[in-house]
C-alpha cells in the first residue's frame, strides 16, 4: 500500500527500512489513520523518519505523492463562515499605488493629533481616521503602505512602522528537550580550552626549563589545568514576525542553557535599543549600554532574529515599533556597537535564505553581522565562522 511513498522517500534521501515501512503498513491495518491524510501524515512521519533533520525532506516526498488531493471549496467556506472574521481589506495594485505612505514623524505627529481630536464613533473604510477597512495610515485591517497599528493585534500585511497597542510577548522557554541534540553538538564546536581553577597540574615543560636554570636541582612547576568552556552572549528577537519560530528558537535556548556554562540571555524585539530584557513577558529591562560594558569582549555573540522590520527601524530615532517607546539614536548604531564589542559575533535567521533578498533590512543587518539560517547546517556554520572570526 502506498508504494509509491516509499519511492519517493528513498529518492529525497529519507533512509527508510523496509522493517520500518512494514510497521506502517500493520498500522494502517489498524486503522489508526482513520481514513484522513492529515492523521495519515503524522503517522507515517513518526514511523519512517528517524530524525528530525529529515523532516524537510519527508515533507517534499509526501506532497510528491499526495498534492493532488485537495479541499473541498464548500468546506472551506463554511469554516470561514464560522470563524466570522471580517477580511482585510483589498486593493488592486493600482489603488494600492494611489495610497501614499508618510515618512515617520508625519505618522507619529498625525496620530497623536488623531487621539486628541477625533470623536469616539466608529470608522470603518476611511482614509484619515483611526478605524478599521480602510485606507488610513492608522487602525485596523485595512491598507496602508506606512502607518500605525491599532487594535488589530496581528500583523496581516507585516508593513506597519509602529504599533500603539499592548504588546504581549512570550519569553522562550529553556526546558524544551525535544530536537536539541543537534544543536548541543553544534553549539560545542565553539567550546576554547581554558585554564582555570587550582594550580594542581604539572607543567612538563616548565619544570624542565626550571630545572635547567636551577643547575640540575629539580624544580616542580605547576599550572591550572585546562578545560573547554563556552562564553557566550545570546540576544533574541521575540514577539511579532517571530511568533511562527518560537518553538525552534526556543530549543537553541534549551540546548545553549545545557551547553553554555557561561551564558548571558536577553531579549529584544525585531532591533536593539538602549534596553534589553530579562523578561521580555514583564518587561523587566537592563541598559544596554550597561550590558556591553559588563560583559567581557572575549564572549561569544549570537543574535537570533529575522530582521525583518521598517527600515526606519533600524535608521531613524523613534524608529522603535513600540509607538510609546522614545530611541533617540538608531537600532543600527546599536547594532555597529554590539559588533564593535564582540568581535566574534553572527546573526542566525530563522527565515530561509531565499526570502533574504527580498527584505532590505536583512540586507542592513547582514553588512554588520555574519547571517547564518537557523538551521542544524546552518548553526554549525556559524559556530565555524566564530572560531574564525577575530
Amino acid at each position: 500500500m502506498f508504494i509509491n511513498l516509499f519511492q519517493a522517500l528513498r529518492r529525497h534521501g529519507v533512509p527508510v527500512t523496509f522493517d520500518e515501512w512494514l510497521t506502517l503498513q500493520a498500522a494502517l491495518g489498524e486503522d489508526l489513520a482513520g481514513g484522513s491524510l492529515t492523521r495519515f501524515y503524522h503517522l507515517a512521519r513518526a514511523t519512517l523518519v528517524k530524525t528530525e533533520a529529515h523532516f524537510d525532506r519527508f515533507d517534499r516526498a509526501f506532497l510528491d505523492c499526495f498534492s493532488h488531493i485537495g479541499t473541498d471549496a464548500e468546506l472551506l467556506g463554511r469554516i470561514e463562515e464560522r470563524l466570522g472574521k471580517m477580511p482585510p481589506l483589498e486593493l488592486t495594485d493600482e489603488e494600492r499605488r494611489l495610497v501614499g505612505a508618510l515618512e515617520l514623524e508625519e505618522v507619529r505627529k498625525g496620530f497623536l493629533d488623531r487621539l486628541r481630536n477625533q470623536d469616539d464613533m466608529p470608522h470603518v473604510g476611511g482614509n484619515k481616521a483611526v478605524g478599521t477597512h480602510g485606507r488610513s495610515p492608522y487602525g485596523a485591517w485595512g491598507y496602508n503602505p506606512a502607518g500605525v497599528r491599532v487594535g488589530q493585534g496581528e500583523g496581516v500585511h507585516r508593513r506597519a512602522v509602529q504599533i500603539a497597542e499592548r504588546r504581549s510577548f512570550r519569553n522562550y522557554r529553556d526546558d524544551v528537550a525535544l530536537d536539541v541534540r543537534g544543536m548541543k553538538t553544534a553549539l560545542g564546536l565553539i567550546r576554547q580550552a581554558v585554564r582555570e581553577g587550582p594550580k594542581e597540574s604539572l607543567d612538563v615543560e616548565g619544570t624542565v626549563r626550571a630545572t635547567c636554570r636551577n643547575a640540575g636541582e629539580l624544580e616542580f612547576v605547576w599550572e591550572r589545568a585546562r578545560r573547554k568552556r563556552i562564553k557566550l552572549l545570546l540576544l533574541m528577537d521575540a514577539g511579532g514576525t517571530m511568533e511562527p519560530h518560537a518553538e525552534l528558537v526556543s530549543r537553541l535556548f534549551s540546548a545553549a542553557k545545557d551547553v553554555v556554562k557561561d551564558l548571558k540571555p536577553y531579549y529584544f524585539h525585531n532591533c536593539v535599543y538602549q534596553d534589553l530584557y530579562t523578561d521580555i513577558r514583564q518587561m523587566r529591562s537592563v541598559p544596554t549600554r550597561k550590558v556591553l560594558e559588563a560583559v567581557p569582549g572575549d564572549y561569544k555573540a549570537i543574535l537570533v532574529g529575522d530582521a525583518s522590520m521598517a527600515p526606519g527601524e533600524l535608521l531613524r530615532p523613534n524608529g522603535a515599533i513600540d509607538f510609546w517607546y522614545e530611541n533617540d539614536r538608531p537600532g543600527v548604531e546599536w547594532l555597529s556597537d554590539i559588533r564593535r564589542r564582540f568581535p566574534k559575533a553572527i546573526w542566525l535567521n530563522p527565515d530561509p535564505r531565499a526570502w533574504w533578498d527580498g527584505t532590505p533590512t536583512v540586507g542592513m543587518v547582514r553588512s554588520i553581522f555574519p547571517m547564518f539560517e537557523l538551521t542544524l547546517e546552518g548553526l554549525r556554520a556559524g559556530a565555524r565562522a566564530l572560531m574564525r572570526s577575530g
